[in-house]
């Protein structure tokens, strides 16, 4: 029960309570007031993956107290993650927040908006998100491929074994010419960029032609890095999908024969 006075009739004031301003909520926060680390920002993510993660980071730079009211994405996607609001960043604090799209769906590139409400107005930064394609199958890094050159080279078989399995010898079953090309083949022989010690073998100075391309499959070249592909030596193919890849390779690579004085 209260008195006439106001007062809870034990005597005791009520703690007041914290109302904030919203009256400038929905206005451009003005300069001076907030500095960020950044406006806008750019994320490169692998497509496949689920989300897209910004962190922001500021400065109260006014001479007063600023109350951060609320966070929200430009759309259902995009999630601001902030403190329990209202936020009170006395003159000179600092504050970090995370910003998170969520990509199901989504391909290229996209762009989203990060809205930061205080009582001095309001502010948009800017989220962008590149969707990079997924790495080719049996991609690998440049180091591991010197790493691999390196035991080639001591043993032309080596691709056969260990990791190198992966790019040279995995999910071959099955498998014939241009599919089996791009499984066993392409890896080093169209790869970008093609280490130097492997041939183009569009640009081959040998003359070429189906019994050609299936010497070299069934028994490699000693001496380089070209291994066996015959199960006979070590190899994961068997004789009728050498046959098939080397009738591609005759097929997409017209036959040359040796070129004039050639010995």
């Amino acid at each position: 029960m209260a008195t006439a006075t106001g007062q809870p009739s034990n005597g005791v004031a009520s703690a007041p309570v914290y109302v904030p301003d919203y009256s400038h909520a929905y206005s451009p926060l003005p300069n001076g007031v907030i500095a960020w680390d950044a406006e806008q920002k750019t994320v490169d993510v692998t497509n496949g993956e689920a989300l897209a993660r910004f962190e922001f980071s500021f400065t109260n730079v006014s001479p007063g107290e600023v109350t951060i009211l609320s966070g929200r994405g430009s759309c259902s996607c995009t999630i601001v993650q902030l403190p329990e609001t209202p936020w009170l960043i006395p003159a000179g604090g600092t504050g970090q927040f995370s910003a998170v799209i969520n990509l199901a769906g989504k391909t290229g590139s996209i762009f989203k908006m990060a809205i930061i409400a205080t009582d001095k107005g309001t502010k948009n930064l800017a989220l962008r998100v590149n969707i990079l394609p997924s790495p080719a199958p049996g991609s690998i890094s440049a180091e591991e491929r010197a790493r691999g050159v390196m035991a080639a080279k001591l043993d032309r078989q080596a691709v056969f074994k260990g990791d190198c399995v992966n790019c040279h010898a995995k999910n071959v079953d099955g498998k014939f010419g241009q599919e089996l090309f791009a499984q066993v083949c392409a890896v080093c022989h169209e790869a970008t960029p093609r280490a130097t010690m492997v041939p183009d073998l569009h640009n081959l100075k040998d003359p070429t032609s189906e019994e050609f391309w299936r010497t070299w499959i069934t028994s490699g070249k000693a001496g380089t890095l070209m291994p066996a592909f015959s199960t006979a030596q070590g190899g994961p193919l068997s004789d009728l999908q050498i046959a098939s890849l080397a009738a591609y390779l005759n097929a997409v690579i017209p036959p040359h024969p040796a070129p004039a004085g050639a010995k």
